[in-house]
C-alpha cells in the first residue's frame, strides 16, 4: 500500500474504524483542513487530549508526553498532525501561552442540569454576556459539542493567574446571586438540580477547556464550534460535526478574537 502523508507526517492505519463509518484518515484530514484556523488556539501552548488507539469506546485522557513529567504542546501543523496519528481526537487548551507564562484567554462553561431546556441553556449564555457587557468585555461564543455552551473573553494583558481566577469566580458568584434560582457555581451534581453550573474553574492554571474546533470523541464526532452571538438559536451545543463541518467554514464569526486589547490588572 502506498504511504499516506499528511503535511509531513506518515500516517498508520489510515483506515482504522474510529466510529460509524468515520476512519483515523477522516479525523487526520479534518484537522489538516482546519489547522490555520485551530493552531493560534493550540500552537505554543499546553494541550491535553483525549486520545482513541482503536474506537471511542477506548478514549483515554493524556497531558504529558510519554514517560515524562512534561505538558503536550502543539508548535505547529505538523506536530498538530503527528497528535492525531498518535491517536488524538480532542485539543483541550490551557489558558495561558508558553512564551509568556501568563494567561490571556477566560472560558465559562454553562454545564446545565440533564433536564434543563435549550432555551434556558441559551439564556443563561445571554446572562452571562449582559453581566461581561456590563463590565466593557468583549465576549465570544462557541458551541461546546455536548450539551452546552462556552463563553470565551481574550486578554491582552493580565497581571497574574490569581487575579484571572478570583476575576473568573467573582463574574460567576455574580451569576449565582442574582439569579440564585438559574444558576450555581456548586461544582456537586446535585447541587444543580434544574440549574446550569457556571464552570469558572477553567480558569486555574493547571484547568484546561476544549479548543475551538476540536472534534468531540463522541457520536458523529460534534465540534466545538465559534458562533457569533446572533446566531445563537441557530445551533444547539452538537449542531456541527465531521460531516456537514464544510457548509460552515465561511464562518468567520471569530475574526478578530486575537486583536481584542482588552486587560486585567
Amino acid at each position: 500500500m502506498k504511504e499516506i502523508k499528511v503535511f509531513d507526517i506518515a500516517i498508520s492505519h489510515p483506515q482504522r474504524i474510529i466510529d460509524g463509518k468515520i476512519k483515523k484518515i477522516d479525523i487526520i484530514k479534518y484537522y489538516e483542513q482546519i489547522s490555520s484556523i485551530i493552531l493560534p488556539f493550540v500552537a505554543n501552548r499546553p494541550v491535553s487530549e483525549i486520545r482513541c488507539h482503536s474506537d471511542i469506546q477506548s478514549a483515554f485522557f493524556r497531558k504529558h508526553h510519554s514517560n515524562s513529567d512534561d505538558l503536550i504542546y502543539v508548535k505547529d501543523k505538523n506536530s498538530l498532525i503527528l497528535e492525531c496519528q498518535n491517536g488524538t481526537i480532542e485539543f483541550h487548551m490551557y489558558g495561558y501561552n508558553v512564551k509568556t507564562n501568563q494567561p490571556h484567554i477566560m472560558v465559562f462553561d454553562l454545564d446545565p442540569d440533564d433536564k434543563l431546556s435549550l432555551k434556558k441553556v441559551r439564556r443563561g449564555v445571554l446572562d452571562l454576556k449582559t453581566i461581561l457587557d456590563k463590565l466593557n468585555l468583549k465576549s465570544f461564543l462557541k458551541t461546546s459539542g455536548g450539551k452546552g455552551y462556552h463563553v470565551v473573553i481574550p486578554f491582552s494583558k493580565v497581571t497574574n493567574y490569581r487575579k484571572f481566577e478570583s476575576f473568573a469566580k467573582k463574574v460567576a458568584v455574580i451569576m449565582e446571586k442574582t439569579w440564585p434560582d438559574l444558576y450555581t457555581t456548586n461544582i456537586k451534581k446535585d447541587a444543580r438540580n434544574g440549574k446550569i453550573f457556571i464552570d469558572y474553574l477553567r480558569n486555574k492554571k493547571s484547568a484546561t477547556c476544549v479548543a475551538p474546533y476540536s472534534l468531540r470523541a463522541r457520536k458523529n464526532f460534534p465540534i466545538s464550534f465559534p458562533i457569533s452571538w446572533a446566531d445563537l438559536n441557530k445551533f444547539t451545543p452538537n449542531k456541527v460535526n465531521i460531516k456537514n463541518i464544510k457548509r460552515y467554514l465561511d464562518n468567520n464569526a471569530w475574526n478578530d478574537f486575537f486583536e481584542v486589547k482588552q486587560e486585567l490588572i
